[in-house]
């Protein structure tokens, strides 16, 4: 039986999940040459997320790109702000290398820097960017409170935070249909949005407002599904998981119990729950710090 899914809006206890990081960037730089072609999710996220620029006004000089991959969402910041000197950083150097030249840009950037380092240890001074991004990457953290302190450590006070990120739901129906299998770890735990704004207040952000979405891509058989995380390298990165591999019999169960989520058109459904979230660096030390047993994060559905 494929366990009943939860009532709209209610999620599992949070559960300790560690990354196995060198496995993650092993795999994010396996994938470089299929990045493009797997990541369209990520890649739409990206879009919508610096959508959300329309609606603040900021003239950055010094931009943050956190998480780039291969560049999406870099390009998209300088063709924004021409001015401004960006820094793309990843933890796969393929990644990096893998960004468009300016020769294939239809504009001329300022100045774009490729820097190879973890989101947990950016190798940057305190207070450098007017602007930092972070789209879809902090899953990639076993710290996400280490993660979100470094995110603010770099912004300059006055200076914005804008974060995407997969909630707990996303890729629920692989979920699901493998805990028909066995009780292994098989899909990447993911951080509630309540959690997320909990964790920036706790960073000491100001005026956190996070938000969600959901985004569902359909295949004709789970193979298809299997070769979009592949491709863009988003392999099972639990320290906890299993290490042999899956044989017929388990693999055989696996697709059964996805087909019998198949949607009334024949579809096998993959969603993803987006969360985004912005908030802004106090400029003064003494707007940072909450009152004690109180903060505001404003959550939109």
């Amino acid at each position: 039986m494929i366990p009943p899914e939860p009532p709209s809006g209610a999620h599992a206890p949070p559960v300790e999940y560690a990354v196995d990081k060198r496995r993650a960037r092993k795999a994010a730089e396996r994938a470089v040459l299929t990045y493009d072609d797997h990541a369209v999710v990520a890649t739409e996220v990206g879009r919508r997320l610096l959508d959300h620029l329309d609606l603040i006004r900021i003239d950055p000089a010094r931009i943050l790109d956190v998480g780039c991959a291969t560049g999406s969402t870099t390009t998209a910041l300088a063709a924004r702000y021409p001015r401004a000197t960006v820094l793309a950083v990843d933890h796969a150097l393929p990644m990096l290398r893998a960004h468009p030249t300016p020769r294939r840009l239809s504009f001329r950037p300022r100045r774009r820097i490729p820097v190879c380092a973890d989101l947990e240890a950016l190798p940057f001074a305190d207070a450098g960017f007017d602007l930092v991004v972070s789209n879809a990457t902090l899953h990639w953290s076993s710290r996400p409170d280490r993660s979100l302190h470094e995110l603010t450590r770099v912004l300059a006070p006055g200076g914005l935070l804008m974060l995407s990120a997969y909630g707990p739901d996303t890729l629920g129906e692989l979920r699901r249909a493998w805990a028909a299998v066995d009780a292994g770890v098989h899909v990447h735990v993911f951080t509630d949005m309540h959690d997320l704004g909990d964790a920036m207040v706790r960073a000491r952000l100001a005026d956190v407002v996070v938000e969600s979405d959901r985004i569902t891509v359909e295949y004709r058989d789970l193979d298809g599904l299997v070769r979009d995380l592949r491709g863009q390298g988003a392999t099972n990165a639990a320290t906890g998981r299993g290490r042999g591999l899956k044989g017929a019999r388990a693999r055989n169960r696996l697709v059964a119990a996805y087909d019998r989520l198949r949607s009334t058109a024949g579809a096998l459904p993959a969603t993803y729950e987006i969360v985004y979230a912005h908030a802004w660096r106090p400029r003064a030390a003494a707007e940072a710090t909450p009152p004690r047993g109180s903060h505001d994060v404003q959550l939109r559905r």
